[in-house]
């Protein structure tokens, strides 16, 4: 077989993926003779399409599953969407637009349909983009939120919940997206620290001609809607104020003078103007002094009739427009200019408000409990750990989920209102009727019957996901089919911390309300992609790179480990397009390495007895390095499971290994090695195939031809053996003579075809000898001998061994001695780094007792180098 000079990801890519699919290797049964293996996968929004943080995320998730697929376990990972309730409903909204429609002038049937539409021509293209990643999902059980079973199940959780008493209708102050339209969650409000102005108002005292008390706020539009002004009844500078009245500007209605502690004495003017209707803080005040509430904005953020001025401007209009007329009327003292956090909705982007409103909510104090006990005592394991605080913080503190969303595009809550003024909640309009009629002795029909408008919150669908997509009738039988039985509890589950409360902590509360267990072990939180500049990558800033675009360029097997070279968990990804470039370097240097040995002509006659310790170095390295990277998985550090296997293919495979063994230029090898080499090859492919499937199944098929039952993707992951830890250290002894020729020749301008004397002083001959053929021939030696002492020598020391290449009359002793001093300096540096780590208690203590040990040997060898080095400095007089 004919191999191509260059690697060529994007055939390889195509017709890898299409074979694995055609063969069916994504797919899972129940299969009780295997351990069953399960990520269900974050269903990115219908609205989607790949950007960078989705790639980070699939491609450790693609990882995990490759990885346990390859170990003998039934690997399934279920994909699928989530309707996206806010975002699709305004991207919906938009596409009416462009038509000239304007959604006001649509019934909920007819605007279901568009969204319908929509939703079938686009919802599905990030899940088609990321089969260009190689995420190896089963797509025969691709889901989404608003599938019929799905839909149902929701509904069935709601109907439940609410006859547990857990749910239940009133009026509180909810965060209020003007621009969606919708009430939010705490968790849907980012706060973000905006430039904004402080104004000093003065509010005439009533029955006086010349007082003013001034308040300073960020809000001037609202103050029509202040129901009191509150001082702290501490605060001596107000005690003549108290039991009157103040007149609000502009509009001349009179308030009272309230006192309360809650004010804070040292802020802006220390008094405070109470508007309970527009924030949460004036809400709690304003129930606790009994005072009126006036709402004066609508649903979308203009101002209401009961503003009185302004009637229809925008809220941040008006804001301007308020300022300049108390300019007007000598009641604006000053302006000044202030940074405060302001929430923004996580979907559009709208400065939230909080608004009195009449919603649903989840009672969270009682079912959240067995959710925190989980994850504080590590039934639930999350990586990195230090996500667990914030965990507890929200859990321990967390206010009752508003579940109500005022949209059209969602699961409608099954609640119907009846014309008593009464309302009943049940699954469907039938049993709705029936419940009504039985429980207020009506005779109503299912016309007199009108189903509450609102729909859920989207993430009301998505907490029941490890569920529901195996099981959507558990929720009513309280049986789980044997689907449910055999995969759940998942496995792993792979997230960004920004959802760690919307979607992590509610699953977990769903799980343990539904099935009474935990609905994954463990919880890899990824960091965010940030530019080079630390910002988060996104369209508007215009940072990110398109994905597609990445692989396109430098293939998916190269954008893959580009983003895993530098993503430890929970930590942020600085992406460079630059670790791109390397991941596609590295998927080059395995090309050419396969194309190197496969380029060998093999020659039965030959005694490969000369590459027995170089083939043996590298079986003891392949097995070291193997452990290595089992634990690393084991501990959820993928970055480093990645690290060691480039360093064991680019290092000790390619630039060590294949030179030890490579024979001469158009020389043979013996059948031996160039076997245990292919066999080396291939445990190097399995160990890559998790990172880089594409270019290790293309090369796995291309060493041989094989069977679709021989396909890399379900061959045995590599099994762990012993390892020798001595040879592995000799034959770094050597690699370190080996480079510290090639340096000296380097300094020194000598060729690399110039056979070199080297004399060793060392009390382990055999460890030289023992890799004679090797150092011979890496060196490029014409001899090598032990000796104490050589005459006009270079010299440099490798551990204790004071290694002697001969020089005839051209060395200068100062010259040497200058490098000699330079190097004890070095090592003295590096020895005092390790003292300084061996000397922390913490460190000692709590690492691993191998660390432990090897930064002990590092010390060891320092002292000796040290100490050799000083003794060459000495004889050099």
């Amino acid at each position: 077989m004919s191999i191509a000079s260059k690697y060529d990801p994007a055939s390889a890519e195509a017709k890898w993926y299409a074979y694995w699919m055609e063969h069916k290797f994504f797919s899972s049964k129940i299969d009780p003779e295997k351990e069953p293996y399960t990520i269900v996968i974050p269903p990115p929004n219908v609205t989607g399409v790949l950007h960078m943080g989705h790639m980070l995320n699939n491609t450790i998730q693609d990882v995990l599953i490759r990885r346990a697929r390859m170990q003998g376990k039934n690997a399934c990972w279920v994909p699928g969407t989530d309707h996206a309730s806010i975002a699709t409903e305004a991207k919906v909204v938009n596409m009416l637009k462009e038509k000239g429609i304007d959604k006001k002038d649509l019934c909920r049937e007819d605007f279901l349909k568009y969204a319908w539409e929509w939703k079938e021509k686009y919802g599905g293209i990030i899940l088609e983009q990321l089969k260009k990643l190689g995420a190896s999902c089963d797509w025969d059980r691709t889901a989404f939120t608003m599938d019929p079973g799905l839909s149902d199940a929701v509904i069935s959780v709601f109907v439940d919940l609410y006859r547990k008493g857990k749910i239940y209708r009133g009026i509180r102050m909810v965060n209020w997206d003007p621009k969606g339209q919708t009430a939010l969650s705490d968790d849907e409000v980012i706060m973000k620290e905006v430039a904004s102005k402080l104004y000093y108002i003065k509010y005439k005292i009533e029955g006086t001609e010349d007082q003013f008390l001034t308040i300073a706020t960020t809000r001037p539009e609202t103050i029509m809607a202040d129901s009191a002004i509150c001082i702290n009844p501490n605060d001596p500078r107000f005690t003549h104020l108290k039991g009157k009245k103040a007149i609000i500007p502009l509009i001349n209605r009179t308030v009272p003078i309230i006192e309360d502690e809650y004010v804070d004495m040292e802020f802006g003017t220390g008094c405070l103007k109470v508007t309970p209707a527009h924030d949460i803080n004036d809400y709690e005040l304003g129930v606790k002094h009994k005072l009126e509430v006036i709402d004066i904005l609508n649903d979308n953020g203009t101002l209401n009739e009961k503003a009185q001025i302004l009637v229809g401007e925008d809220r941040f209009v008006a804001r301007k427009k308020i300022g300049k007329l108390l300019e007007e009327v000598g009641q604006l003292e000053k302006i000044e200019e202030y940074k405060s956090n302001v929430g923004h909705s996580e979907r559009t982007d709208a400065v939230v408000e909080p608004k009195l409103s009449l919603q649903w909510f989840l009672e969270m104090k009682e079912i959240t409990k067995p959710a925190l006990k989980a994850v504080m005592e590590d039934d639930i394991q999350l990586h990195p750990p230090k996500f667990k605080n914030m965990y507890r913080a929200w859990m321990e503190n967390v206010r009752d989920w508003c579940i109500s969303r005022q949209l059209w595009w969602g699961h409608r809550i099954p609640a119907y209102y009846l014309p008593n003024g009464e309302f009943v909640v049940a699954k469907t309009a039938e049993e709705a009727l029936e419940l009504a009629n039985s429980q207020f002795n009506t005779q109503y029909s299912l016309a007199d019957l009108r189903q509450d408008e609102d729909v859920l919150d989207t993430w009301f669908s998505s907490w029941l996901w490890p569920i529901s997509v195996f099981d959507t009738d558990v929720f009513t039988t309280g049986q789980p089919n044997e689907e449910l039985k055999y995969y759940y509890p998942t496995n792993d589950l792979v997230t960004a911390p920004e959802i760690l409360f919307f979607w992590v902590a509610r699953m977990i509360i769903a799980g343990y309300e539904y099935m009474d267990e935990l609905p994954f072990k463990n919880v890899y939180l990824t960091g965010i992609v940030r530019d080079k500049l630390g910002r988060k990558m996104s369209k508007s800033l215009g940072n990110s790179p398109d994905p597609l675009d990445l692989i396109a360029q430098y293939g998916a097997d190269g954008v893959r480990t580009g983003m895993l070279f530098s993503s430890p968990a929970g930590n942020d990804l600085p992406f460079d397009e630059k670790l791109v470039e390397q991941g596609r370097n590295f998927a080059n240097k395995i090309w050419n390495a396969f194309r190197l040995v496969k380029g060998w002509e093999v020659d039965s006659s030959l005694d490969g007895s000369a590459n027995a310790a170089s083939m043996e170095w590298f079986k003891n390295r392949f097995n070291q390095a193997l452990g290595e990277i089992n634990e690393h998985f084991e501990k959820f550090r993928i970055s480093d499971a990645l690290m060691t296997t480039y360093k064991l293919v680019w290092d000790d495979f390619c630039s060590w290994y294949l030179e030890m063994i490579k024979p001469g230029y158009q020389q043979p090898i013996d059948q031996k090695t160039y076997d245990q080499t292919i066999q080396y090859f291939e445990g190097i492919l399995k160990l890559l195939h998790p990172f880089m499937p594409f270019l290790s199944e293309e090369i796995w098929h291309q060493i041989k031809e094989r069977s679709v039952e021989e396909s890399l993707i379900i061959s045995s992951w590599p099994e762990a053996k012993g390892f020798d830890n001595t040879i592995i250290e000799e034959a770094a002894q050597i690699f370190e003579v080996v480079s510290q020729v090639r340096n000296l020749r380097a300094s020194k301008g000598m060729s690399p075809k110039e056979a070199l004397d080297l004399t060793v002083n060392t009390k382990n001959k055999d460890l030289y000898q023992g890799f004679e053929t090797v150092l011979t021939k890496l060196a490029n030696l014409s001899s090598l001998s032990f000796g104490e002492k050589v005459e006009n020598a270079m010299s440099f020391v490798v551990k204790a061994d004071e290694c002697f290449i001969p020089m005839g009359d051209s060395i200068n002793i100062e010259e040497e001695k200058a490098s000699i001093e330079k190097e004890i300096e070095y090592t003295k540096g590096f020895l005092a780094s390790v003292m300084k780590k061996l000397s922390n208690e913490r460190f000692v203590s709590g690492a691993p007792a191998q660390v432990v040990e090897m930064e002990k040997k590092k010390q060891a060898d320092a002292e000796a180098k040290i100490k050799a080095l000083e003794e060459s400095l000495a004889k050099l007089g």
